[in-house]
């Protein structure tokens, strides 16, 4: 870990890194399931599922930088590899599975959802660490992922 002077001991910078470094795990196998969803889309609405799909990993991946940048800011390695985020994340892949449409919204809905809780909880340990940089941008960044869900639950009402 770099050495910064921010105002957090040295512990709370790890912890909030940890929480950091387990986000963004959640954040690649998300955006890499979309982005799967996108390219193996089929069917009636293939044209409006491909254009939803490629602007939520769009925005799934400006997410990821930002998350990565946040562990830096706090002086922290972030973790890039497939391994390292396999390792971390809440997520659960489906491989060599090309379900259909619906199903794909369905399974995206629930890996928000998942992001949603989580993110929950480590705005409340940020909280007690007294992070309010981290407490706000995750904040924002679980704002993001309801807005998605919303969306997602929303198709699937038709």
């Amino acid at each position: 870990m770099d050495k910064i002077n921010i105002g957090f001991d040295p512990n709370s910078c790890q912890k909030i890194n940890t929480i950091l470094s387990n986000i963004i795990a959640d954040q690649y196998v998300l955006y890499t399931k979309t982005r799967n969803y996108h390219w193996n889309v089929t069917g009636e609405d293939f044209i409006q599922y491909h254009k939803l799909f490629e602007d939520q990993y769009s925005a799934i991946d400006d997410d990821i930088d930002e998350v990565a940048e946040r562990i830096r800011a706090l002086g922290g390695k972030t973790p890039a590899t497939l391994g390292e985020f396999l390792k971390s994340t809440t997520l659960k892949e489906n491989p060599g599975e090309f379900p259909l449409a619906k199903t794909m919204i369905a399974n995206l809905l629930t890996d928000h959802e998942t992001i949603i809780r989580n993110l929950r909880k480590d705005i409340e340990i940020c909280d007690d660490l007294d992070d309010v940089g981290t407490e706000d941008f995750l904040t924002q960044l679980m704002e993001k992922h309801e807005k998605t869900a919303w969306m997602l639950r929303a198709t699937l009402d038709n």
